[in-house]
């Protein structure tokens, strides 16, 4: 009988949409069952379908989403037994034309390429998808200069923001003197929205291993250090299990596949500081220092990790090493545009149809990766705005949703491309309240080294608060624009150099929702309770009560099948009463 594989999602994204019944109720139907094997994969990027089910028999692959219990006893009595796809709950298949095909079809999985297909906790399926054999080839058959040659020739730039050259921080960091260095993996990520590196990490992990693996013989290390926060604790227990096996298999350690190399790596938890993110805070707090940043020259290349040479990429970075050295550069560079090659993960996020994880060719407009790949934006609404770069980002209206995807385009716009959070919003959303979201982030995770980041954003935030309270002044708008510049010239660290961002952007782009917010007293999106109340309209109202029963402050008043009243200064404006007014006679205004 045909081998069958049945391939439950348990990522974070799974486990939290309740994948664990699903994988129990597999493995108690398919007991005994020696013609089926059941393996736990990672993320497959389709967060907003999960749980998900995969059955893979003869080589054909159907993905079934939103799976409940009952469900899986269906797919294993009606797939797997009757051999009928269940058509009804398909949403990707190499059989029939399921609803997510053409979203998958649309993408360039480099990264992404062994997420959710493999086994995580097992070496032998990534070694099965030609794992390792970039390690090989370069120990074998290359030079260290020849394998950076080959990096440089790919045009990867740095995925955790900045977009430096991958293959020329190498170099540097090849050419540094030092009895030891260090390859350091940043995996601490730590924008609103992203999610990006915790699934490579908790989905593909020996991919982050074998890119460290050959950047330490590119650059001569033979010590490497993950950073991964500790809030990702599925991550870390998989990279653990991954380093373990790696060890067993003689890929780490000393003389590895007999040629002579050595390296090995260990895992440094981080506690969750945003700062750490920024890669000589990053190095403070390997050294066991707190993570503050310090100023540059020197440059990690030069004096990085115990004031050894250091080169520091993020995951998404080493992820693309090990396809880049078994396909070639140029195959690589073959993806993108003149000056941003290859492909990008983004996690899409926010008021978006299809959030999960996506990965693009460089160059594709904004317009196609929400619309097109990410199914644009649910329940009729309207698109309002897209926040790129997290809180180091911007905000982006509709007019700039042709912007390609790539560093220069983004950038342009007052944005950045930052680690590839994506995170969409809707008519509904305050832009004004977006803003001070992002600055009450980066003032809270500011590590107070410098006046105008620690004091500047506190002002700035001030501000926000009194515009969306209604007691904005004419000029708080200029007042804005010039202490953010104040704040990106007068900080050290890339934090606060960009902590204003969110704050430009959307001065720039949303004037008018400011200049409402502080000349109307109104709040266009009806967000801000100071500046919006709710009324009962008599001509609808029938008098049931249950308006005045759900608010929790007593605020509405009336008689059973008589006109319903809300008290404007006791109503705190929870919007419970909408919620379930039965004939909607209830509005915000």
């Amino acid at each position: 009988m045909d081998k069958i594989t049945v391939k439950v999602g348990m990522a974070s994204c799974g486990i939290a949409a309740g994948s664990r019944p699903v994988l129990k109720e597999l493995q108690k139907t398919l007991a005994g069952r020696s013609e089926v094997e059941i393996k736990e994969v990672g993320c497959l990027g389709l967060c907003f379908h999960e749980p998900l089910v995969e059955v893979d028999q003869n080589g054909k692959r159907t993905v079934y989403g939103e799976v409940t219990p009952e469900i899986a006893a269906r797919i294993v009595s009606e797939h797997i037994d009757g051999g009928k796809i269940l058509e009804d709950r398909a949403i990707l298949s190499d059989e029939t034309d399921a609803c997510e095909n053409r979203m998958v079809e649309r993408q360039v999985r480099v990264v992404l390429r062994n997420s959710g297909l493999i086994d995580p906790t097992r070496i032998e399926e990534y070694i099965a998808r030609q794992g390792y054999e970039a390690l090989k080839k370069a120990l074998s058959s290359m030079t260290p200069e020849q394998v950076i040659e080959e990096i440089l020739a790919s045009g990867l730039r740095g995925r955790g923001g900045a977009g430096f050259p991958t293959g020329l921080k190498w170099k540097f960091a090849r050419a540094s003197r030092g009895d030891e260095k260090y390859v350091v993996c940043n995996a601490d990520e730590g924008d609103p929205g992203a999610f990006m590196d915790r699934s490579v990490l908790e989905g593909d992990p020996h991919s982050i291993i074998e890119g460290m693996a050959v950047c330490g013989y590119a650059i001569g290390s033979t010590h490497g250090v993950i950073y991964c926060r500790a809030e990702y604790p599925l991550a870390i227990k998989n990279l653990s299990i991954a380093l373990d096996q790696a060890r067993e298999k003689n890929l780490l350690g000393k003389n590895i596949m007999g040629m002579g190399f050595e390296f090995d790596i260990y895992i440094k938890e981080g506690a969750g500081a945003f700062v750490c993110g920024e890669e000589t805070a990053l190095m403070a707090s390997i050294e066991g220092r707190r993570g503050m940043p310090r100023p540059r020259p020197p440059f990690p290349a030069n004096r990085g990790v115990y004031g050894k040479p250091t080169n520091i990429n993020n995951v998404e970075t080493f992820a693309n090493i090990a396809w880049i050295i078994l396909n070639g550069g140029k195959a690589f560079a073959a993806y993108g545009t003149e000056k941003s090659k290859g492909s990008k993960v983004f996690a899409l996020a926010g008021k978006i149809s299809k959030g999960g994880l996506v990965e693009v060719p460089m160059g594709m407009p904004i317009r196609d990766v929400i619309f097109d790949v990410g199914g644009g934006i649910p329940n009729g609404k309207k698109f309002k705005a897209v926040q790129l770069g997290g809180p180091s980002g911007g905000c982006l209206p509709e007019s700039m949703l042709d912007t390609p995807v790539d560093y220069e385009s983004i950038n342009a716009t007052g944005a950045i491309m930052g680690s590839g959070g994506m995170v969409v919003m809707d008519e509904d959303t305050c832009i004004v309240d977006v803003a001070k979201f992002f600055l009450t982030f980066v003032q809270n995770e500011s590590c107070g080294k410098c006046p105008f980041c620690r004091i500047g954003t506190k002002r700035m935030l001030e501000i926000l608060e009194r515009i969306c309270s209604g007691k904005g002044k004419p000029e708080d708008i200029g007042l804005l624009e010039d202490m953010a510049y104040k704040v990106k010239d007068g900080s050290l660290c890339g934090l606060g150099q960009t902590a204003p961002n969110p704050v430009l952007t959307t001065i720039k782009y949303f004037r008018d929702e400011y200049e409402a917010h502080i000349n109307d007293k109104r709040c266009p999106a009806k967000v801000c309770t100071a500046l919006i109340h709710y009324t009962i309209d008599p001509e609808k109202c029938i008098g049931c009560t249950k308006c005045a029963r759900q608010c929790p402050v007593n605020a509405i008043s009336g008689e059973i099948k008589k006109l319903h009243v809300i008290d404007q200064d006791a109503c705190v404006r929870c919007g419970q009463c909408i919620k379930v007014c039965p004939v909607k006679a209830i509005s915000v205004e």
